[in-house]
């Protein structure tokens, strides 16, 4: 019968530690891999639709107001968001921030309704005329809908 190896108070401690760092990164790579959808900044109608997100479920929509489709009534605001190949009505209670307005970038957070009605809580709008966020300028760029010059990414 082989003797026991006895280890020194270093190399238990060693020992401890590469135990503690591999159990971290196990329970990190779960949480990195639990959240990847919820890590995008927004997506695009296309993008969700394509994820058949269900109702209820909180997530950012960002794309363009639609022209024409801004209709306000007090402060119940609905409008259109597009990437020019899907589009999702949106809905929001509250002011709109003081940029914002139909041609331009935008990024509503909330969720759909069981009518595919995107229900906002918060609306955020290009900061200036020279601004876009740039994932929205991004996804435009792959869409082939970006005009260089209209907005730059800073």
């Amino acid at each position: 019968m082989p003797a026991a190896i006895a280890l020194t108070r270093k190399q238990k401690r060693l020992g401890l530690l590469m135990s503690a760092l591999a159990v971290l990164g196990v329970a990190s790579g779960l949480v990195l891999y639990a959240l990847s959808d919820a890590i995008v900044f927004f997506f695009t109608p296309a993008e969700a639709m394509a994820r058949n997100i269900e109702e209820g479920t909180r997530f950012r929509l960002g794309g363009l107001v639609a022209a024409g489709s801004l209709k306000q009534q007090g402060t119940k605001v609905e409008f259109i968001v597009t990437d020019t190949e899907k589009s999702i009505r949106v809905t929001y209670a509250g002011q709109l921030p003081d940029l914002f307005r139909e041609g331009q970038g935008v990024v509503a957070e909330g969720k759909l309704n069981g009518e595919g009605v995107f229900m906002a809580d918060t609306v955020l709008a290009k900061h200036d005329e020279n601004y876009m966020p740039k994932e929205v300028a991004d996804a435009l760029k792959k869409k082939g809908v970006w005009k260089e010059g209209e907005g730059a990414s800073r």
